[in-house]
């Protein structure tokens, strides 16, 4: 197939992303259930020391990151950019290229966490290849491959933007462009720094930084730039207001590189350093407010597809969890509420509702309006789909206030000085309660992904008519 004749859009490349991302998915949820369960004394594999815990909670948080969320959103790539530009991206091989490169980096990075080569970096455990403080090889050099595979997927996708720079960008592009340069910069930044060149507060300053802007300077920017991109495409009208998706970028640039520091709120880091970060993360609730009154702005008089659409229903579950987890966050970054709930379970709650509750949701809605148009098939079922949502939304609304109200326990007890096992003993309900609920979630994905399986196999004719929404609808 000439180059004349080459399809704007590769989805054989999308189903590749979509079924690594699935698989990464389950790895970690899988091992983050069974990470739970040693809190309550049922770890399955406790003489095991490269199954261990820790290793679980590494695979559990890193395949969640790198494994699923980078797969997806480079999948969901390959079809948004070329049909906002009207160009294909640079190379189909450099695609099979960067898909085999980074499902080897997840690999390479699997096996340093399994036999115990991983940095100490949070988010960041990817082995830096050396030992540290020296050049003495240690491990496969995945921080420097990271960043080749980065480099390599911006070029795929900036030469479609450059070829179509004399049209107007649509703001997903906006968003796009910045969260592709600030993922490598910000890898850059969070595991080479902290680990060869800043020690003691001012490393944990810059690690502060790298956990925040990993998810505010790439993952935000994908996620908000596929809402911009699906939801008007779905409901079939315009976003709601141009200007205020323009205010929510720049705003995003501006305030939320500066806020990575209160994850290390009460520590040696100078105080001017902390309140710096307070304020900047407070005025990104503002921010997200923007952007969460523009996606339902645009549904106001559509919102029977609520009704009608998964995908949409997948959308706005995640933009309502997205909205209560930044006004959480503008709270519990000020010092009032780090002395009670810093480095307990609320903490936890408040990361699984935005990284599970909001940007999974909002690919999970994508891939259920985007897998039936790359297999050519039907859902095989429609009930299955209906238990993945509703199991999936049980499941982190009862783990998000379960693990809140379990902070906050923690947290009071130990300003009293209680003894740390009657602390324990009081949180060991709750853990039992997490577990449930993250058992939910998991089933969930299982209905999914069999969904997913079961419709490239046996789902009826693909038939576009049955998935419009009628322009009238109320």
């Amino acid at each position: 197939m000439d180059a004349t004749t080459r399809p704007l859009v590769n989805y054989q490349l999308i189903r590749w992303h979509l079924i690594a991302a699935s698989a990464a998915l389950l790895l970690s949820m899988t091992a983050g259930f069974e990470y739970s369960l040693q809190f309550l004394g049922f770890y399955p594999h406790p003489d095991s020391p490269i199954v261990s815990p820790g290793h679980m909670r590494l695979i559990h948080t890193n395949m969640a990151a790198y494994g699923w969320l980078v797969n997806g959103f480079t999948g969901m790539l390959y079809f948004v950019i070329p049909r906002l530009t009207g160009e294909r991206v640079w190379s189909d091989g450099i695609g099979k290229l960067i898909f085999w490169t980074w499902q080897a980096i997840l690999l390479a990075a699997l096996g340093g966490y399994l036999f115990d080569r991983a940095q100490a970096i949070e988010w960041g455990e990817t082995p830096t290849g050396f030992r540290p403080g020296t050049f003495e090889p240690n491990w496969i050099p995945v921080d420097l491959l990271v960043v080749v595979g980065a480099v390599l997927l911006i070029v795929q996708m900036m030469v479609p933007l450059y070829r179509a720079r004399q049209r107007q960008y649509y703001v997903s592009l906006w968003y796009f462009t910045s969260g592709l340069v600030w993922l490598a910069l910000t890898y850059l930044m969070g595991t080479i720094l902290p680990e060869w060149v800043l020690p003691g507060a001012a490393g944990a300053a810059v690690t502060g930084l790298f956990i925040h802007d990993l998810v505010g300077l790439y993952v935000t920017p994908m996620g908000w730039g596929l809402m911009y991109f699906f939801v008007p495409l779905i409901l079939g009208r315009p976003i709601w207001s141009h200007s205020l998706s323009i205010i929510g970028f720049w705003a995003l640039a501006f305030f939320y590189p500066l806020g990575g520091v209160h994850h290390f709120l009460i520590s040696p880091i100078p105080d001017y350093v902390e309140f710096g970060a307070i304020t900047t993360t407070i005025a990104i609730e503002v921010v997200v407010t923007t952007v969460v009154v523009n996606f339902f702005m645009t549904l106001r008089g559509r919102f029977s597809a609520l009704r009608t659409s998964m995908a949409i229903r997948w959308f706005y579950a995640g933009a309502v969890m997205y909205f209560i987890t930044c006004l959480q966050c503008s709270f519990q970054v000020t010092w009032m509420f780090q002395k009670i709930i810093h480095f307990t379970d609320w903490v936890v709650g408040h990361a699984h509702m935005i990284m599970y509750g909001t940007f999974t949701f909002w690919m999970f809605g994508v891939i259920d309006w985007l897998w039936p148009r790359i297999v050519r098939k039907e859902w095989y079922s429609n009930s299955l789909r209906s238990w993945h949502f509703w199991l999936s939304t049980v499941g982190i609304a009862v783990m998000f206030t379960d693990l809140t109200i379990a902070g906050l326990i923690h947290g009071f007890m130990q300003r009293e000085l209680n003894d740390w096992m009657d602390i324990v003993d009081a949180s060991i309900p709750f853990w039992w309660v997490r577990s449930f609920a993250g058992g939910l979630m998991l089933t969930g994905l299982l209905c999914g992904l069999y969904n997913m399986w079961m419709t490239a196999r046996r789902g009826a004719e693909y038939r576009e008519e049955l998935h419009l929404i009628p322009a009238n609808a109320d």
